[in-house]
């Protein structure tokens, strides 16, 4: 599986191991707000865990832990995703979504994270294109986006709650000339 890594942080894919730290990020209701409205107990978050798991074992791509590379301290997720979300429109592309524990945002660690991921489905996925269902109220999620090279394609309604969908255009990676 694959290990990224930028100027501060490491990015590894989830593991058995981040359950404690996932169960204090979903557990912290200004984390989980914009996402699903409440915090998560234990058996949800090692729901989750299970889940993104899985996607490693068979997409082969997921969710990444995110950790500092100067102490380990865990900062959060950021992964490429397929939920098979119920929703119109369908997510007909990878599905890119993060998260930063509060006391981690606003340092620049999301973007650096989510280039470091957007960098790798550039270069490994075919997808023309890859998407991102943000809440209308998540102002930084969205400037993150824009950021990122997002831009809003549709408005739509989500688990009961209205969502923005985005997306963003592959990026070829650069080519190096032949000597």
């Amino acid at each position: 599986m694959t290990l990224l890594t930028t100027d501060r942080l490491t990015l590894s894919p989830v593991a058995p191991a981040d359950f404690d730290d996932l169960c204090a990020l979903f557990g912290d209701m200004e984390f989980t707000r914009h996402i699903m409205g409440r915090a998560l107990n234990e058996e949800e978050v090692w729901s989750r865990l299970l889940r993104d798991l899985g996607h490693w074992q068979v997409l082969g791509y997921g969710n990444w832990t995110i950790r500092s590379r100067a102490d380990g301290t865990y900062v959060g997720q950021v992964g490429v995703l397929d939920y098979r979300r119920h929703i119109d429109p369908p997510l007909d592309a990878p599905e890119l979504g993060w998260g930063l524990a509060t006391a981690h945002q606003g340092h620049g660690y999301a973007l650096e994270a989510l280039s470091a991921v957007l960098g790798w489905a550039d270069a490994q996925l075919t997808a023309a294109r890859t998407v991102c269902m943000i809440a209308p109220d998540n102002a930084p999620s969205q400037t993150l986006a824009a950021r990122a090279g997002y831009r809003a394609y549709a408005q739509t309604d989500y688990a009961g709650g209205p969502v923005i969908l985005l997306e963003r255009p592959r990026r070829k990676p650069p080519t190096v000339a032949g000597h």
